[in-house]
């Protein structure tokens, strides 16, 4: 009996997701993974490129737009054809290097293409990542332009009225000293001076000396009112260009009005300055003291008339002292720096966004990645083909091959498989004088060999 074939031994069933099979993937070359993710990605990278370049060339031309002069229509095109100039600029720029960066493996010709690519990353910023700087926070910048032109005329403001209400200082001195001059004429009608009473010579001058210190002080009251009225208007125009600054309309009717305000203030300060009465306090002082003319004593007896000369001596040392501190007070007064005030400048985005980069780090940071951003994958592509290299990339696998690749490997297998038969049986020459042998005559004698005839068989029994 034939032995029982021995039971097939049980094994578990495995499916698709085995470890064996997980084996198997794992045993794929690093170099192929890496092949095959390169030509899948391939159409990403460019779709990536084209969306930055795209997304430069919309803020570039947001940007250009407010540098432009002219029609509508023509500021129009000419932005778009900038902002399309520097899309298409951006996406081959980029693209080419994607081409030919990865595969130029010497070194001369890999620093050439890092050079080759920091200049054109110069170029794109130049002519396009400052516009999309502009278009992300050029009112902004803007609008922190007019803030800081607030405070300077704030500044200059002030400074102005400090300047024009220094003279009101003087006048408790002025007020002092016309009230001082004033008692003593009263003093020397009841003869306290020069010990005879009546309104004579010296009561005449203390009297003059009296009014002329009081109308200065009049007339410093009075600049006082006028220094507050304009410093009041003043700030009334300063009301006006904070509320320009922090509105939220159309920065260009924002700033066009707020020029107009400057003006305004600019207008303010200047009468500020001339307002000040501290040049005509110096005047007076100096008239005081210059043009005083001691009058003639007017005593009915000698001994009377030179106690007048001699009172009339004190008060012109008295007047000549109290000009010159007043003198001295307007000196100070004077000498302070004058008020320049700062002239307003209307800034477009562009320049708004250079002057005050530095405020700005996020808004160019953001503006400079969005056409840089390639740079990055043009490195990972480097890194990516640099490893293939390594590691080098072998054979096709089957699942990887095209139907044309396949032909042709059949067909190379064709031709290799009839080269090997012909050289694995050659034929042999023939002699001369020996006949052909039949090939299909061999088999049939082996045979014959072998086979008994059947009569001959029945014959031997």
């Amino acid at each position: 009996m034939p032995e029982a074939a021995p039971p097939a031994a049980s094994s578990p069933s495995f499916s698709s997701s085995s470890p064996a099979s997980s084996a198997q993937s794992s045993l794929v070359p690093a170099s192929l993974l890496l092949s095959r993710g390169v030509v899948r990605l391939e159409v990403m990278l460019k779709l990536t490129t084209a969306i930055l370049a795209l997304a430069a060339g919309v803020y570039t031309y947001l940007g250009v737009r407010d540098l432009l002069n002219g029609s509508a229509t023509m500021v129009f095109f000419a932005a778009l054809i900038y902002s399309v100039a520097v899309s298409v600029g951006i996406y081959a720029f980029w693209v080419f290097l994607m081409q030919f960066m990865p595969h130029v493996v010497d070194r001369a010709g890999r620093w050439m293409m890092f050079g080759c690519m920091l200049l054109g990353s110069l170029m794109i910023v130049a002519m396009s990542s400052w516009l999309n700087a502009s278009a992300l926070a050029g009112a902004a910048a803007i609008r922190q332009h007019l803030a800081i032109t607030v405070q300077d005329y704030t500044r200059d403001l002030d400074a102005a009225n400090t300047n024009a209400i220094a003279a009101q200082g003087l006048l408790p001195d002025i007020q002092i000293a016309a009230s001082r001059f004033a008692k003593l004429a009263e003093a020397e009608r009841t003869g306290s001076l020069t010990g005879t009473s009546g309104s004579g010579t010296v009561v005449q001058l203390l009297t003059q000396m009296s009014s002329q210190l009081d109308s200065l002080g009049k007339e410093v009251e009075a600049s006082g009112k006028r220094v507050s009225t304009l410093f009041e208007e003043g700030g009334k125009h300063l009301a006006k260009m904070r509320e320009m600054v922090s509105d939220r309309g159309p920065i260009g009717e924002r700033s066009d009005g707020f020029a107009t305000e400057s003006l305004a203030l600019m207008g303010v300060i200047a009468n500020l300055q001339q307002t000040s009465v501290a040049p005509a306090v110096k005047r007076a002082a100096t008239s005081l003291s210059s043009s005083f003319i001691a009058p003639a004593a007017s005593g009915r007896s000698v001994d009377l008339a030179d106690r007048q000369t001699t009172v009339v001596g004190k008060v012109e040392g008295a007047v000549a002292a109290q000009a010159t501190s007043l003198a001295a007070a307007a000196d100070a007064i004077l000498d302070r720096p004058k008020i320049e005030p700062a002239r307003f400048q209307a800034m477009s985005p562009a320049e708004a966004v250079l002057r005050y980069a530095g405020d700005f780090i996020p808004s160019w940071a953001g503006a400079i990645s969005i056409d840089l951003m390639p740079a990055v994958l043009v490195l990972i592509l480097c890194v990516v083909h640099s490893a293939i290299r390594r590691e080098g990339l072998p054979a096709s696998h089957a699942s990887t091959m095209t139907a044309a690749e396949l032909m042709a490997a059949l067909k190379m297998a064709r031709e290799v498989e009839q080269a090997s038969r012909t050289v694995s049986a050659p034929v042999m020459p023939l002699a001369p004088d020996q006949p052909a042998q039949q090939p299909a005559a061999e088999p049939a004698a082996a045979t014959d060999e072998n086979v008994t005839a059947l009569a001959s068989a029945r014959h031997v029994k």
